[in-house]
């Protein structure tokens, strides 16, 4: 047993070792590139003067070799050669190489000639140009090197009997079957692309001809037994993906897989592994969305990030896109442990960069102690402030708790944050918070003239972000249809007419991390959602792409409105209006309500008061507050006893979730 445990320990040791970090990689590179710079001054110095070295020009050579180095790594750190993937080098990181060599030969031979410095007195011109190629040579070799070795030295091809057809003949493409080469064809072998662009028909992709556009795609699946389809198109909306799943299908393909809908954008090519079996909100609610990586990258990287409701499902997803960007460190606060421990091991798994720059911490935003005590020993810079309770009908019989967390739980936030001195401050608002008819609506409203009250008294910048639903959210209409297709129906919807604003979690949090780097402080923005879907047309597409006929195989109950539902949400208003911002999906809502800082305090103290002292849940004291506070809003309250029927519908798990996900 002892030897055993020895050698796991030495095991460990050496993984330990071995696994790649990007700081293992800086000082791999660090090291050889100093090596490199010492090599090609020596080689230079040896071939101008015919491998012959006398004492002056070795002593000239030892004077120069500080400013060569210095000058050299600090080019190099420049022009960011030390953030590259060594396995996945692409001409972009040898151009950088070039530009890095000129400048570092260029600001030596000013430094040597023009300012003429005794140091360098008599230094050949030749020598810096010899060795301008000398280390040009070798950092390229270098940083190519893993490259060549995986590609061509074990670039041998070892068919799958898995044939594959590539959609999209296209950069992305063209990365996964170059991918595909450095791993022997293992699990896919292409045998044609597709690509709806007639000018690379009947071209080919490192010996993969592009058969035609993607309106063949059914003919050659059957032609060729095809079994897998590669959707390589990164942008590509809900109704175009549709026809191509459809099509595969029913040609007979059993593996479809699509693009990541998050992956690391710093990062020049896609591998096989990190393609994602297609989901159903992907032929639903997946829109085209543009987003400026570069202007979010450049808000986010190098800084402190803090996600409340870290492990729901909107806050995850923030969590999951803000690591892409390189941040400082990211923490993620929540009241769910065991979510919370879940949310760590898939972090942990996705993103083992990050492992070390992750913080997961326990608690409430009730608990005013324990915000303020996070706040000072992390000094977050941004905060994403998603906890809140979001679900409609059962906040209706639980206002007070509803108070509790969305308006008393954002006031901590911000509050500490004001304290604390962020930058930025975005709190995740919600469609039901215009023109509110539901208690949850209405709180999520005053939360966002809460942090707007916080922008005009301080000097951070707070905004809110307000959208609509999101497709495979927890508590969401899209899991409680699956789980009634998977034990036979009915589908429950509530009224025939009732329509919401759909989109999936990864385009909605894109857009989220656009408006926060747009807006500016006081904005309410507003997120273009895209055209309102029936739910009924909702449950009868997705029988449909389940090969069920809606109303003879399952059936489609109404059951009627739950309470504080509406037929219709509304995103933009009238009374409100918009602006236009430089995103054609982002707008900023023209908010009339900007309270004091003063007006806020004498609000919280109210809430604070009736909830202390409300009759039950959902008294009618918090209601009528509400109403005080919040225009047109006309809640009804509603006595707290109640049957689980009230609020879910027929199948549906009642699983109340404690308040660690954004609105939706």
């Amino acid at each position: 047993m002892a030897v055993v445990s020895q050698q796991n320990k030495s095991t460990s040791w050496r993984g330990r070792l071995l696994y790649p970090t990007p700081g293992k990689r800086f000082a791999f590179f660090f090291g050889f590139d100093i090596f490199i710079i010492l090599f090609s001054l020596y080689i230079s110095f040896l071939l101008h003067l015919d491998f012959q070295l006398p004492d002056p020009y070795r002593y000239l050579m030892y004077s120069a070799t500080p400013s060569f180095l210095v000058i050299k790594i600090m080019s190099f750190v420049y022009f960011k050669l030390y953030r590259l993937s060594w396995r996945f080098v692409s001409l972009k990181e040898i151009f950088n190489i070039l530009k890095a060599i000129i400048f570092s030969s260029g600001a030596l031979m000013i430094g040597i000639y023009f300012f003429r410095f005794s140091l360098f007195q008599g230094f050949p011109r030749r020598i810096i140009i010899i060795d301008a190629f000398a280390t040009l040579f070798l950092v390229a070799f270098l940083r190519i090197s893993k490259r060549v070795y995986f590609e061509i030295v074990r670039g041998s091809r070892v068919q799958s009997t898995k044939y594959t057809i590539i959609v999209g003949a296209g950069n992305t493409g063209e990365m996964i079957l170059r991918d595909m080469q450095r791993g022997k064809f293992h699990d896919y072998t292409p045998i044609a692309f597709l690509d709806d662009d007639v000018n690379r028909i009947n071209t080919y992709l490192h010996g993969v001809k592009v058969m035609g556009t993607i309106d063949n795609l059914a003919s050659l699946i059957k032609r060729y037994q095809v079994s897998a389809v590669i959707i390589a198109i990164p942008a590509l909306g809900h109704v175009r993906l549709k026809q191509i799943y459809k099509q595969a299908k029913e040609a007979g393909a059993k593996e479809i897989k699509i693009m990541p809908r998050i992956y690391e954008f710093h990062r020049p090519e896609i591998r096989v592994q990190e393609l994602e079996d297609i989901k159903i909100e992907d032929l639903i609610g997946r829109q085209l969305v543009r987003i400026d990586y570069k202007e979010i990258g450049a808000t986010l990287e190098g800084k402190t990030v803090l996600v409340t409701g870290g492990a729901g499902s909107i806050g995850f997803e923030i969590v999951r896109q803000v690591c892409q960007f390189n941040p400082r460190q990211v923490i993620l606060f929540e009241i769910d442990e065991t979510e919370l421990y879940h949310t760590e091991i898939i972090l942990r798994r996705e993103t083992p960069e990050m492992v070390k720059r992750l913080r997961f911490l326990v608690g409430d935003t009730r608990d005013t102690d324990r915000i303020n005590m996070v706040f000072r020993q992390y000094r977050p810079d941004i905060v994403f402030h998603a906890a809140a309770y979001k679900h409609v009908p059962i906040m209706e019989y639980n206002a007070s708790e509803a108070v509790k967390v969305n308006i008393l739980g954002t006031y901590n936030v911000a509050r500490a944050a004001s304290i604390s001195g962020v930058e930025r401050f975005i709190m995740i608002s919600t469609d039901k918070a215009v023109k509110p008819t539901s208690v949850m609506g209405a709180t999520k409203r005053l939360a966002e003239s809460i942090c707007s009250s916080f922008n005009v008294a301080g000097k951070m910048e707070y905004l809110s972000v307000r959208f609509g639903n999101v497709l495979g959210s927890r508590g969401s209409v899209l899991p409680l249809f699956l789980d009634q297709i998977q034990k036979g129906g009915p589908l429950t919807i509530t009224h025939k007419d009732m329509q919401r604003y759909f989109m999936t979690i990864t385009e909605a949090v894109s857009l989220v991390l656009q408006a926060s780097v747009i807006g500016r402080g006081g904005d309410v923005m507003v997120l273009d959602m895209g055209e309102p879907v029936k739910i009924v047309a909702l449950a009868e597409d997705l029988l449909r792409l389940h090969g069920l006929t809606p109303y003879k195989d399952i059936d489609i109950d109404i059951i009627g409105i739950r309470p504080g539902e509406k037929l219709f949400e509304e995103i933009l208003t009238a009374e409100e209006g918009t602006a236009s911002t430089r995103h054609e999906k982002i707008f900023i809502a023209r908010t009339k309500e900007v309270r004091t800082a003063q007006e806020v305090d004498e609000l919280i103290e109210r809430f604070r008061d009736v909830v202390r002292w409300a009759s039950d849940a959902s008294g009618k004291e918090i209601v009528q507050l509400l109403k005080h506070y919040v225009q047109g809003y006309g809640g009804t309250p509603i006595n707290s006893s109640y049957k689980v029927a009230d609020l879910i519908p027929l199948s549906q798990p009642f699983l109340q979730k404690d308040p660690s996900e954004g609105a939706q």
